[in-house]
């Protein structure tokens, strides 16, 4: 490791990363405007092409990023610090817990709750009976949003809190790559790609979670207000308050602004989770939670390798759309979820960092799920009320659909799009915040007036994505913005493992 060929500043050469990135995200962002059919459907096209010709390759980055992540915490490196020897954790347990979640999923939990379960079910009874196909499609569930989407954000986070923390160095992405191999020319180029694409990334993913959460939304006010689906003509002014709500988070700091608002959503997405649970078919539902969780820990390592090879194209299509999605939707979002979790973790030791943020996320998710998952099951299996007609339809109206069958529907549809709302805000401000230190060449605190620029600009990609209005294209466009970053995570686990030959753990 040439740490002499690092001398811990930026490259100088932020200020044309920064226009580059900036032309990259405004050009997607203008021809979104212009022509959002288009850009889905080149997105389709080539996201398509990759996952016929490299979904294998994604499924093995995906599997040997958790396999590492665990190895490294139950190594004696586990002890290290992140940060240096005797520093202490910026924000208590709770605060960190709630932040880097919020950042990471909260408006999907929403979202998907019991859409999605309910989705694979649909194909699933085709190969087999429905009890069978309840238990796929949860397992299914739980694969997308637990352990292996963890181990995406703390890889991503673990390096960059490493090098910038213990080693005192930028919190950027080409940190690693420079300090580790020092400054070469291919280096520097691949350094400088990486930040570019990690901005990019950042951005498109930023503005596809702000659409999902502008559908969902926009699903609960009209179910409440019994009103026929609005179309733009209601997503476009929830969109406009979207954008004032997150300006003022910008303008405070974290413990201020973010740590609050994530603390209140994670809170009220809490409630309505145990509210389901005792209003619902509580033993039902327990029953469900608890079989999946056998299911998913019997079988979750062996599923990280699965890539439905000798099935039909029906199932092969299921498996593109949904779990390579998924895999690379999380690599999209590591960039500024890993960093933002770097910014929040300093002082925990990598075994905290690994338990923190892979197994405590992944067990809430999966009692969401199983809650809302079994509640949607119950509907479909034991007492048919149409919900699966309605997701069918339209997934953005299926936890509404599912409220209104229970006690409060009125009050708990009220609590989901205020949860849904502040779970966007503190996606966005996050992101801007993560934007604004790589625009800031690592500044752990970014000004006002870059963390507002990047607002805007998130603004106008979230728009590209509602103009969509198709979760299909939404997640086409997220996954081609991330398709380069699948390499790139792989090059900083090389980095950070040969950076940790050199510490001398007691």
């Amino acid at each position: 490791m040439n740490k002499d060929a690092f001398d811990g500043k930026t490259t100088g050469t932020t200020s044309a990363k920064l226009v580059f990135a900036l032309a990259v995200t405004g050009g997607i962002a203008f021809w979104g405007i212009a022509d959002t059919r288009g850009l889905s459907e080149l997105a389709e096209a080539v996201v398509g092409f990759y996952f016929t010709s490299r979904g294998w390759f994604v499924m093995l980055t995906v599997s040997v990023l958790l396999i590492a992540a665990f190895v490294l915490a139950l190594s004696p490196y586990g002890k290290i610090v992140l940060g240096k020897d005797g520093d202490r954790p910026e924000f208590s347990t709770s605060q960190w817990l709630s932040m880097l979640f919020a950042a990471g999923m909260g408006v999907g939990l929403l979202y998907w709750g019991s859409a999605e379960p309910i989705t694979h079910f649909v194909l699933a009874r085709d190969y087999g009976n429905e009890g069978q196909a309840a238990m796929r499609a949860l397992f299914a569930t739980n694969f997308h949003w637990g352990l292996h989407a963890w181990a995406i954000y703390a890889i991503v986070g673990m390096i960059i809190a490493y090098f910038s923390f213990r080693r005192d160095c930028p919190t950027l992405l080409s940190t690693p790559i420079q300090l580790v191999f020092g400054k070469r020319a291919w280096t520097r180029g691949v350094g400088w790609l990486s930040d570019v694409m990690a901005i990019v990334a950042i951005a498109i993913g930023l503005g596809g979670s702000v659409a999902m959460g502008v559908f969902q939304v926009q699903g609960g006010i009209e179910s409440i207000l019994g009103m026929s689906p609005a179309g733009l003509s209601l997503a476009l002014p929830i969109f406009a308050v979207l954008c004032a709500a997150y300006v003022v988070p910008l303008l405070v700091s974290l413990d201020r602004g973010m740590s609050l608002m994530s603390q209140a959503a994670m809170a009220i997405a809490g409630a309505l989770m145990i509210f389901v649970l005792l209003s619902g078919p509580t033993h039902y539902i327990m029953n469900a939670v608890v079989e999946q969780i056998g299911a998913y820990l019997s079988n979750v390592l062996q599923q990280g390798f699965v890539t439905y090879t000798f099935f039909d194209e029906r199932v092969g299509g299921w498996f593109q759309s949904w779990t390579l999605t998924y895999m690379v939707w999380w690599l999209a979002w590591a960039p500024f979820v890993g960093v933002f979790i770097a910014r929040i973790s300093r002082g925990r030791t990598i075994r905290e960092f690994v338990t923190g943020v892979i197994l405590v996320p992944t067990a809430f998710s999966m009692a969401w799920f199983g809650t809302f998952g079994a509640a949607g099951f119950h509907d479909i299996l034991r007492t048919p009320t149409g919900i699966l007609a309605v997701t069918e339809k339209d997934p953005a109206y299926t936890s509404f659909f599912l409220l209104q069958s229970l006690q409060l529907p009125t009050l708990t549809s009220i609590a989901t799009i205020v949860a849904a709302f502040l779970f966007i805000v503190t996606s966005v401000v996050s992101a801007a915040f993560v934007l604004g230190m790589f625009s800031s060449g690592g500044d752990l605190n970014p000004t006002r007036k870059v963390k507002l620029a990047w607002g805007v600009i998130l603004g106008a990609l979230g728009l590209v994505m509602i103009l969509s209005g198709s979760i299909d294209a939404v997640k086409s466009i997220i996954a081609l913005g991330a398709l380069p970053f699948v390499f790139i995570v792989l090059l900083l686990l090389v980095c950070f493992l040969k950076a940790l030959k050199a510490e001398r753990v007691k």
